[in-house]
């Protein structure tokens, strides 16, 4: 049995921080993702670009580290003062090339089968070994095999790190979970456009909207970079709101495809533009899986229909096509763990402070709902979270980063963002580094 000082399963935003940190400080790490590339929600999510979390973030050596690396890549720009808008495509490549120069083993399309648990700790993980035959059954006359035993290898571990986003792991080894509301946040299905003119669809916007606070224009090395939006909440002037309301008087979207819309630049593509849309403004829940697939199936129906419609509607739009449909959902919250601490929105709007602080923040309490004029974007002053809230309070040797940490429901909103969970798996990896 081979043995790490570190398993971080979950290739993600967190988990990739993780990873890399633990590994840079001499811990032996292994990384294990179920999909065919590292990133999470920035790859096969689509979720770019990285918001802004304020200027005294804590644990941010991975975060610009990729900065640096995306940057010589072509895939990364400054916009706006933010410098996190990245390519997903060349993020793969990037990802990979800085976890193994930093000495991390990564395993993909692997999923953990089963662990060993004494005392309060998780003392061996199993996978699936598929490097050998996943049998040892007889081949019949009939070319029918029959599986008589899965082969598994066994992999040791002093501290296990999930990063997964749903707590796929936490799930199956029994940890406890705080409570979900059954009015789930609606979830999106992000996609890019590409064959956009953006010089003519930024000149254009800039005629049509003149809050900076929502449209922006730049150019970038010759190259126009913008971002727009627009939702069917009545408690904001909306610029593009008389064309969403023409489209759907007219049948060319349904009324919920525009309950929330907004565009971004992609690094690296003077052609594209990624959609933070459609939402799903049906009750799915993030955690079941049949849930899941109809929402994945929605998504795509009502990413046609956005595509027909910035074709009809938009200059500059007349030849763009969908590009690219992202893999998975984009899950503002799902399964949370119940931790050593389990942060409060109390905690979050006092600004706490903590012995051993994970992150410091400014990001704003950011919770979707279903309905029209109730959604919450709550600005708040700086606040801090504790390694406290990413430790299982039932295993000893469990930590949690990512969306999944806790936290109450509205503390969560703040802290799901992608530059928290970054944050949030550098600090883990630093913490285990201080109990070995």
């Amino acid at each position: 049995m081979e043995n790490y000082d570190v398993i971080v399963i979950g290739g993600g935003t967190a988990g990739c921080s993780a990873a890399y940190n633990a590994s840079k400080l001499g811990l032996k790490t292994l990384l294990i993702e179920k999909s065919g590339c590292l990133g999470g929600s920035m790859t096969n999510g689509l979720v770019v670009p990285v918001m802004q979390t304020g200027a005294n973030s804590l644990n941010t050596d991975f975060y610009k580290k990729l900065i640096a690396e995306m940057h010589k890549l072509g895939g990364q720009i400054t916009y706006q003062n933010n410098q996190g808008w990245f390519n997903p495509e060349l993020l793969k490549i990037c990802l990979d090339k800085i976890l193994i120069e930093a000495g991390v083993k990564i395993l993909f399309n692997t999923e953990i089968e089963n662990a060993k648990i004494i005392n309060n700790k998780v003392e061996h993980v199993e996978i699936l070994n598929k490097m050998l035959s996943p049998c040892n059954g007889k081949i019949h006359t009939d070319n029918i095999m029959v599986i008589t035993d899965r082969l598994s290898v066994r992999i040791g571990a002093r501290y296990i790190v999930d990063s997964t986003g749903d707590l796929n792991f936490c799930q199956k080894i029994g940890c406890e979970f705080l409570p979900m509301t059954k009015d789930f946040q609606p979830m999106s299905l992000r996609f890019i456009m590409s064959g956009i003119k953006l010089d003519i669809f930024g000149n254009w916007l800039k005629e049509l909207d003149s809050n900076r606070e929502v449209t922006t224009v730049e150019q970038i090395d010759g190259c126009t970079h913008l971002s727009t939006a627009y939702t069917w909440d009545s408690t904001t002037e909306w610029a593009l709101a008389p064309i969403f309301d023409d489209a759907v008087k007219n049948g060319v979207l349904k009324d919920n495809d525009r309950n929330y819309f907004q565009v971004f630049s992609v690094a690296g593509t003077p052609d594209s533009l990624a959609f933070n849309c459609p939402r799903l403004i049906k009750n799915y829940n993030p955690n079941n899986l049949e849930d899941v697939s109809n929402a994945l199936i929605e998504g795509r129906q009502v990413i046609y229909r956005i595509a027909k419609f910035c074709n009809k509607y938009f200059p500059g739009f007349e030849n763009a096509y969908i590009s690219n449909i992202a893999n998975t959902l984009g899950v503002r919250s799902s399964n949370r763990i119940k931790g050593k601490y389990v942060y409060t929105i109390d905690d979050l709007r006092s600004g706490k402070t903590f012995e051993t602080p994970v992150l410091v923040s400014v990001y704003p309490v950011d919770v979707h709902s279903r309905e029209k004029n109730s959604s919450t974007l709550e600005r708040v002053l700086p606040y801090q979270l504790p390694i406290e809230s990413l430790m299982s309070a039932n295993f000893d040797n469990v930590f949690v980063a990512g969306r999944g940490i806790s936290a109450d429901e509205m503390a969560q909103g703040a802290l799901r963002v992608q530059a928290n969970c970054f944050s949030m798996g550098e600090a883990v990896a630093k913490y285990i580094k201080t109990l070995i």
